[in-house]
């Protein structure tokens, strides 16, 4: 029988771990009729690229309106990961999806800690949140969130970053929101060098006080921008099943990951919006072993995830001494 190796998802985005059956029951619980055009036939959410899989993920969202919802919404996904081995992991939520659908920032915070206390009883794992902008939104939208996770603190929201259509705008337009969520103390992520090329890591790490990026897998097509990532200990948020679904790379042979692993990147697996893309962070292994990287780098992966999580030192100490404690484990079976 298959070992099931810990395994850590720092990318992953709230409304976007909601699989159509739950979100139709949302639907009818809060008597929302859903756009028939964001399931396809066979029930799956439809989108044929990534601006429309944005529109289908706004759509979706209509239907989460409650503290409630967000309770039942994280506590799915995380029982789904506690299945597959997670031990940790960290959910974009975003406040203005939220504010959308009329629900105050804090009333979400108390249905999701509300998940993640029932969540972490029950699987044996731990979770963290991080507050995001949306960048098609413009900067006073994310100056608004940022002030907005600034002024509420939670103790489960440990940083900020910014999703959305990576083409929209610049990166230094977003530079006053980072500064007011980074000198309150959040650690910041920014989504770059996914669907735009290695320049949009560049600007990003010029402008915004980034600790991670989300995806950044572009960065392998500049020697520079990569040397500088390395350099910078900047760890990639890496999804490859959401890179592969949406066309960015031909196949798992086609993907960076290991070229990023060789060299020498800080990176993290995630499994970004699971249903839209097929997904999970299982999955995500699955596929990193695909390419190659044997058990040792997966768990290694594991271990740079945590190295990089957005998570108190205890919390940290903690959940690397569990890692320490499978690798150990592993190390002095029969046959190894």
């Amino acid at each position: 029988m298959a070992r099931v190796i810990p395994k850590v998802d720092l990318h992953c985005h709230i409304e976007g771990t909601t699989s159509p059956e739950l979100l139709r029951e949302l639907a009818l619980r809060n008597k929302v009729t859903l756009a028939a055009d964001i399931f396809t036939d066979d029930g799956d959410y439809a989108w044929k690229d990534f601006l429309s899989f944005l529109r289908t993920y706004d759509a979706a969202t209509e239907a989460i309106r409650t503290p409630a919802d967000y309770h039942d919404v994280i506590y799915a996904h995380l029982a789904r990961g506690a299945a597959e081995g997670m031990i940790y992991a960290e959910v974009f939520v975003s406040p203005d999806h939220a504010a959308e659908s009329g629900l105050p920032y804090p009333e979400m915070l108390t249905g999701l800690e509300a998940g993640i206390a029932d969540a972490e009883r029950d699987f044996d794992l731990t979770a963290r949140l991080i507050a995001i902008a949306v960048r098609h939104l413009g900067a006073e939208r994310a100056e608004a969130v940022a002030e907005t996770a600034a002024g509420y603190r939670h103790r489960l929201v440990t940083g900020f970053g910014m999703a959305g259509d990576e083409a929209y705008g610049e990166p230094a337009d977003f530079a006053r929101a980072f500064a007011i969520a980074h000198e309150a103390g959040l650690a910041c992520t920014a989504h770059a060098g996914e669907v735009l090329g290695p320049e949009s890591v560049r600007e990003t790490l010029d402008h915004l006080p980034v600790r991670r990026l989300g995806h950044g897998v572009r960065s392998i097509e500049d020697r520079e921008v990569l040397a500088r990532v390395v350099g910078e200990g900047i760890a990639l948020e890496v999804c490859p099943g959401s890179n592969l679904a949406l066309g960015l790379f031909a196949g798992p042979a086609a993907h960076p990951l290991p070229a990023l692993v060789a060299a020498n990147c800080r990176v993290a697996l995630g499994a970004d919006d699971p249903p839209f893309f097929a997904t999970s962070i299982g999955h995500e292994y699955a596929l990193a072993a695909e390419m190659g990287l044997d058990e040792a780098a997966r768990l290694n992966i594991t271990r740079m995830a945590l190295e990089a999580a957005f998570v108190e030192a205890p919390t940290r100490a903690r959940l690397v001494a569990r890692l320490d404690a499978f690798a150990g484990a592993a190390a002095t079976e029969p046959g190894r």
